[in-house]
């Protein structure tokens, strides 16, 4: 008699006890923010202009991380975080991103491939560009500023 009390008793606790109080240790990890929408900056912000045209640009990683933003440069703008460093250097190349003079640093001897893409509309063009390196640090240094986020 005195164990179906108990275990009664034991069940009545756990219905009456919050949910939340049986949660353990950290909770869940908040939900990931992928930024607002790529919106001009500047002047141009608050003047109406042509449609923009957008650049892509990606990384994707063999060991499964990856990265990309979008970036326009007239006006400038996009989630790209130094965006008109980069606009300077694809002005500069023509947006060829491997007329690019590579950085003179050193990066670990480590193979950890990695594929850097840029495409979309340049100056009324479609471009398109894709390279692989050995890790994150020589894509860096070959490419400045560009795959920098």
């Amino acid at each position: 008699m005195y164990r179906i009390l108990l275990a009664l008793g034991l069940a009545a606790v756990a219905v009456a006890a919050p949910a939340h109080a049986a949660v353990i240790g950290p909770g869940p990890d908040p939900r990931p923010s992928y930024g607002e929408p790529p919106r001009p900056t500047g002047s141009a912000a608050t003047t109406p202009a042509t449609s923009p045209e957008w650049l892509t640009l990606s990384y994707l990683a063999e060991a499964g991380f990856a990265g990309a933003v979008k970036l326009s440069c007239d006006p400038v703008g996009g989630g790209h975080p130094h965006a008109a460093a980069a606009c300077a250097t694809l002005t500069d190349v023509d947006a060829d991103p491997g007329k690019i003079k590579a950085e003179s640093r050193l990066c670990v001897l480590l193979y950890q491939p990695v594929t850097a893409t840029l495409s979309g509309t340049w100056h009324g063009r479609e471009v398109e560009w894709t390279r692989r390196f050995g890790n994150t640090c020589e894509m860096r240094r070959a490419t400045g500023v560009l795959f920098q986020f």
